[in-house]
């Protein structure tokens, strides 16, 4: 116990040990704030919690890019007086995965202090939290970094390739329609959600949902239904339909990740106590203990000590696999923009990204029935968790604490809007008697997206990550027809 503590504090000096050296080297103001990134990157900086992308949690950057032509805005200037302590990208990298493995580390204590602090606070949670405090207290900033780009599009395209690499397809189907049913509910309680919210914060405080034109309220809270229903790629196309000014945005995005992440907090607190919570109300949890054992069966069957060899064949799948799915989600969006259908742009299909997602999903699905899918025998899935984790962390850095001050109002519709969420599914829960399983993972496929679905999934078992990813690729796919119905509804609530 003495020795795990040591090696505990001198892991956590270690980071406060980067903090206080990168106090002492002075920022470079004359740096341009972010390295200008190739198509694919440009799209991935939309994605939010969902978006992970924040978490769909989906993750977003307060930029507006072009979905259609696929380059940047002008970049913004960074002020002097808000550049962060540190600029440099590859002390940013150390830290996160300092942080990462300093949660992982001590998760993996089963005595003392340790043990009791994460049966309260999961740990999935502080990959999170923890980065955010760093971004709250001006030690790092998105904004001049490009490491949430590059964990979009090169990371989450990989890790999702080798998290479905091994995904018993057939079993999942098996799961039944209550997953199904469940995540659907998720969707329409965003889409009801969010015009409820304006209804009830209109009768005590109007001037909080109003506006007009491009700074109207209601424009911007489009974004967040795209980002709360699909991902990134559907809440930049909602930018675009509903021409959201950029200040509305920019706000809106804080609510997002915010709000978002909160959510995904009580959801992982319910993941702790999901065994007794299903107990107490008779949910029939044996098609999921199903799963999970087939596949622990079948890993149990490949499992060997992985060579240098089998490492690299597996980081060469996936990263094959991710380039083909970047050079494949290209060509179709190019193609399907050059058709100039109207439709067919207001669902997203011009966005390399979504195809980038639905490509990588694709191919890991396609594996799962053939001979490759034995590298889950050498680690392919915990690889796919570290690059997911990694993808968790940039997100984290992303939450600025300290937004809920500057516009708290937004903050309190956001807050209202995923309690009418919340309360929708919990009531579909109870009356289908599901798993707590089926409501956090329906849950966070809408609100996080790809990038936090399969990570709330294995919270419960490691084995069950496909399947938040599958329930996320529908998000992406009904996103932007969902948040374009909600938007309608909004406009003719909202105070004129």
């Amino acid at each position: 116990m003495l020795r795990s503590t040591r090696r505990t504090a001198c892991a956590f000096l270690l980071v406060l040990g980067a903090f206080g050296f990168a106090r002492l080297v002075p920022p470079d103001t004359n740096a341009p704030s972010r390295t200008p990134m190739p198509l694919a990157l440009a799209e991935a900086s939309t994605s939010s919690t969902d978006t992970l992308d924040g978490g769909d949690g989906d993750l977003s950057t307060a930029e507006p890019k072009d979905i259609e032509g696929g380059t940047s805005a002008p970049e913004p200037t960074v002020e002097a007086e808000s550049t962060p302590f540190i600029t440099n990208d590859v002390v940013v990298l150390g830290i996160l995965f300092a942080i990462l493995a300093f949660v992982f580390k001590t998760s993996s204590i089963q005595t003392g202090f340790w043990r009791r602090f994460y049966s309260i606070v999961p740990s999935l949670l502080l990959c999170y939290f923890l980065p955010s405090l760093l971004r709250t207290a001006k030690i790092i900033d998105p904004a001049v970094s490009a490491l949430d780009e590059i964990a979009m599009a090169y990371f989450l395209p990989a890790s999702l390739i080798l998290l479905t690499l091994s995904a018993d397809l057939p079993g999942v189907l098996r799961l039944g329609p209550k997953a199904v049913i469940l995540f659907l509910t998720g969707t329409v309680g965003v889409i009801i959600g969010g015009p409820l919210a304006i209804l009830i914060v209109s009768v005590f405080s109007p001037e909080v949902v109003g506006g007009a034109g491009p700074e109207a309220v209601w424009r911007g809270m489009t974004t967040v239904a795209g980002s709360w229903i699909g991902g990134g790629v559907n809440q930049a196309a909602m930018k675009e339909v509903f021409e959201v000014s950029d200040r509305v945005f920019s706000s809106m995005v804080a609510v997002d990740v915010l709000v978002a992440n909160v959510w995904m907090a009580i959801l992982l607190l319910l993941a702790n106590r999901s065994a007794a919570i299903d107990k107490r109300m008779g949910a029939n949890t044996q098609a999921i203990d199903a799963l999970k054992e087939r596949i622990v069966a079948y890993q149990a069957t490949v499992s060997r000590i992985p060579s240098t060899g089998d490492l690299m064949l597996v980081v060469a799948v996936a990263f094959v696999l991710t380039a083909a799915s970047t050079l494949g989600g290209a060509a179709i969006s190019e193609r399907i923009a050059a058709l100039g259908i109207g439709w067919m742009e207001t669902a997203s299909l011009t966005s390399s990204m979504l195809w980038l997602v639905l490509l990588a999903t694709t191919f890991g699905v396609a594996l799962s029935f053939t001979r490759v899918r034995n590298l889950e025998g050498v680690g392919a899935s915990k690889v796919g968790s570290v690059f997911l984790y990694f993808l968790v962390a940039t997100i984290g850095m992303k939450m600025d604490l300290a937004a809920v001050t500057e516009e708290p109002g937004l903050f309190a519709v956001g807050g209202i809007w995923i309690a009418i969420h919340a309360g929708l599914m919990v009531g579909m829960t109870i009356i289908l008697r599901a798993p707590i399983f089926f409501l956090a993972v329906g849950s966070q496929a809408n609100i996080g997206g790809a990038a936090s679905a399969p990570i709330v999934a294995s919270v419960f078992h490691p084995t069950l990550a496909p399947v938040g990813v599958l329930l996320a690729v529908v998000g992406y796919v009904l996103g932007t027809y969902g948040a374009y119905v909600c938007g309608l509804i909004m406009q003719a609530v909202a105070p004129s």
